[in-house]
């Protein structure tokens, strides 16, 4: 077990929850503010929302003495990204009615409205649940979205592999019915008897995150995931999935104790039924034996550190009543979405467009929103997400496929994918603010200007096409990924990032941090440099991430 040390105050709210409902129906009730109750923060996540308020709004608001403005953002399940366009007509609508308008793809593979005001919260789930989409456990201590390697034409397997997103996800919903109670009106059961043979009563000790890949494409980021399953495919059959335990990418400025890791290759399961319980067993190892008593060191990551590799193989085999077989070769040789018109097996067409930092909104770059309702409305296209927050307008018939290309032609949808260079194309940030809380500096607010000003270095020393991958967060906290880029910036204060370097672009090597605290002229100053010495001094085929690796940090390691 943990060591037993005091647990933190999360876990008695959770234990005393009564199954997650805690006091949040009188928390909605409560007309004096905008906000929940302070033990309701931690509960309401589980429920798949955070409680925000407008950063920027902070201090205009203190000085007239009033409340800071509270809104919630709503995050949806939606394991492996799929949506028909009946439910992205839904969302459109939902957005404009309910949120600031908004769209937000997250590197999740869902979808997140923000801005929402807390008497708007229940309406705004009911109408996701009339398309059957909702938010349970898209965020708190439980399993999260399950993300799956999103192109139809990775793999001819891909709609095999992709289901199991659903089943997984399926298979880790808490059994609580607070959800359905609380927002859908559902009729209460007379005494509170829910057993919940997985979490309990008092679920994971922090989040948990599950990816899917499918070699050769590492899309899916599989790796930076607490549990990762790798498809192994032989002769155009799968054959099963290597088990991957311990990815996390979330840090804490300043604290030694806390880092970013990729997931280590446990073995290999084959069949269904196996590798489904060897999921669940993981969660269930996590439930006993993780850090219950600091949060900042609660993921698997620390559990299997703290264990021991060979340990916590044993505990998890010993748990599923079989040993893991020996992990199976696989190779990952790209990480990236495929743009524009590509033709799947079953001669289905899909496109894949850029949506900088996912944001889904009628802009001066263009009517994209408009767009995706209008090509939703024909009724002939689904939506996939992928973990680079783009969004692919797929499985579209032969036959339709010149409808829609006319639709992305009239909205000038194309020129978002043309126009854009491949370095802002292999880019992504968070959200940050102005309503995350933790966020100290901006990410999505500010990588597309900081590009504008990288590009010209690109151009300078003949690396437009590179394809070289950068993430931007506001905090250390990693929701962007930055510490699995070739090239991460990190907020550590307004205006100032850490910048970090190194990592592959496979997926499969970290980068490290390379200098502390810059402004943007020292950004672009040291990319500068970085740039010009990378052209003349790379070795053939090598990409940026390995150059950097190699010369600045591999003496190092």
């Amino acid at each position: 077990m943990a060591e037993n040390k005091k647990p933190s105050p999360i876990e008695g709210i959770k234990e005393r929850s009564r199954g997650l409902r805690g006091t949040l129906e009188e928390s909605l009730n409560d007309e004096i503010t905008g906000a929940v109750r302070e033990a309701d923060h931690a509960l309401v996540k589980f429920h798949g929302m955070y409680e925000q308020d407008d950063r920027d709004l902070r201090e205009e608001r203190a000085n007239k003495k009033l409340d800071k403005l509270f809104s919630f953002m709503i995050r949806l399940r939606i394991p492996g990204g799929y949506m028909t366009p009946e439910q992205w007509v839904a969302a459109h609508h939902i957005a404009g009615q309910y949120s600031t308008g908004v769209i937000k793809i997250t590197t999740r593979q869902t979808i997140q409205l923000h801005g929402i005001l807390k008497h708007e919260i229940k309406p705004t789930l009911q109408a996701f649940d009339k398309v059957k989409l909702d938010s349970i456990a898209a965020c708190g201590d439980v399993n999260r979205n399950v993300v799956c390697s999103s192109n139809p034409k990775e793999s001819p397997l891909h709609g095999q592999i992709h289901a199991y997103a659903d089943k997984i996800s399926r298979m880790l919903l808490p059994k609580t019915r607070a959800y359905y109670e609380i927002w859908l009106d559902e009729e209460k059961i007379e005494t509170y008897n829910e057993n919940d043979p997985l979490y309990q009563d008092r679920y994971l000790p922090r989040k948990f995150k599950i990816g899917i890949g499918i070699p050769p494409n590492n899309d899916a980021d599989v790796l930076a995931n607490d549990l990762g399953l790798i498809a192994i495919i032989e002769n155009d059959e799968l054959k099963g999935f290597n088990i991957a335990v311990g990815g996390g990418l979330s840090t804490t400025h300043g604290n030694p104790d806390t880092y970013p890791r990729l997931a280590t290759v446990l073995g290999y399961t084959a069949g269904e039924e196996k590798t489904l319980k060897a999921v669940y067993q993981v969660l269930t190892v996590q439930r006993d034996f993780g850090n219950r008593s600091d949060r900042k060191l609660a993921r698997v990551k620390y559990t299997l550190d703290n264990m021991g590799v060979e340990s916590f193989r044993k505990e998890l085999e010993a748990r599923c009543g079989f040993e893991l077989e020996p992990a199976k070769e696989f190779s990952f040789i790209q990480r990236e979405d495929r743009y524009g018109w590509m033709q799947d097996h079953e001669n289905n067409w899909h496109y894949t467009l850029f949506v900088e930092n996912g944001r889904v909104t009628d802009s001066v770059t263009g009517p994209v929103k408009t767009a995706l309702l209008e090509i939703a409305e024909t009724g002939k296209a689904n939506f996939r997400f992928t973990s680079n927050q783009n969004i692919i307008i797929s499985d579209i018939k032969q036959e339709d496929k010149m409808a829609i290309d006319d639709l992305l032609e009239k909205y000038a949808l194309n020129n978002a994918n043309n126009s854009a260079s491949e370095f802002r194309k292999n880019s992504i940030a968070c959200v940050a603010l102005p309503t995350c809380p933790l966020a100290l500096a901006e990410a999505q607010r500010y990588l597309p200007d900081l590009i504008t000003k990288i590009e010209p270095l690109l151009d300078k020393h003949g690396l437009s096409g590179d394809g070289i991958i950068s993430r931007m967060t506001g905090c250390p906290n990693g929701c962007a990924r930055p510490y699995a880029a070739e090239i991460g910036f990190i907020g550590t204060a307004a205006g100032q990032y850490n910048l970090h370097l190194g990592g592959d672009r496979e997926g499969t090597r970290l980068n490290r941090k390379y200098k502390e605290h810059l402004h943007e002229d020292g950004l672009l100053a040291e990319l500068d440099t970085l740039f010009g010495s990378y052209n003349s001094s790379r070795l053939a085929t090598e990409t940026f991430g390995d150059f950097t690796h190699r010369t600045l940090f591999a003496e190092k390691v």
